[in-house]
């Protein structure tokens, strides 16, 4: 997938600066599309000569002036040309696990110390990502934001991260058990 549709996709949202897309994509897509600020910056300029963003200059006294971007319909038609696209298999490709795989030939408490921190770095996300969810139900049930939310997206994508973080959850509690066992009984 490329940055510009993650992009794109964020710029339904409304009009927005490239740093409010940066900390944008820290609160809402983060579950599943990560970019530096710099790499939206130039992403957002190359979009911008192709057509597909706008950019208006708001002048700001004692800071320089901002530019927030806005689609464009080329940029919406490029979107929509992307969701009727299918998309590619994703392959895992998780450091973690390759050491888990050689733990017969690695430091076992290294390994351990590698999956707690995995864990705490999950817990730490489904926090925040319950925080955002319940922000974005704002007091409704899960059930009526469903059905009368004008877009649904960002709330399928963030129960999709609050599910993987859940799964790295209970994959780190299962492998440190495992250890636990082993290391108690010889």
């Amino acid at each position: 997938m490329a940055l510009r549709n993650a992009i794109l996709a964020a710029l339904l949202e409304g009009e927005a600066s490239g740093y409010d897309l940066a900390k944008g994509f820290d609160a809402s897509v983060a579950n599943f599309w990560t970019s530096t600020p710099q790499q939206i910056y130039r992403e957002l300029e190359k979009m911008e000569g192709q057509g597909l963003v706008s950019a208006r200059v708001i002048a700001q006294e004692r800071r320089p002036n901002k530019r927030l971007f806005s689609l464009t319909e080329a940029g919406r038609a490029e979107l929509h040309g992307y969701t009727t696209q299918r998309p590619k298999p994703i392959a895992i490709r998780d450091e973690l696990l390759v050491q888990v795989q050689s733990l017969e030939a690695g430091d076992a408490e290294a390994v351990r110390r590698a999956v707690r921190n995995k864990q705490e770095v999950a817990e730490t996300k489904f926090k925040r990502y319950e925080r955002l969810r319940d922000r974005l139900l704002a007091g409704s049930t899960e059930t009526d934001f469903l059905a009368t939310a004008d877009r649904v997206g960002p709330y399928l994508t963030l129960a999709r991260g609050i599910a993987f973080e859940q799964e790295n959850i209970r994959w780190c509690e299962f492998v440190l058990d495992v250890l636990d066992r082993r290391t108690d009984h010889g």
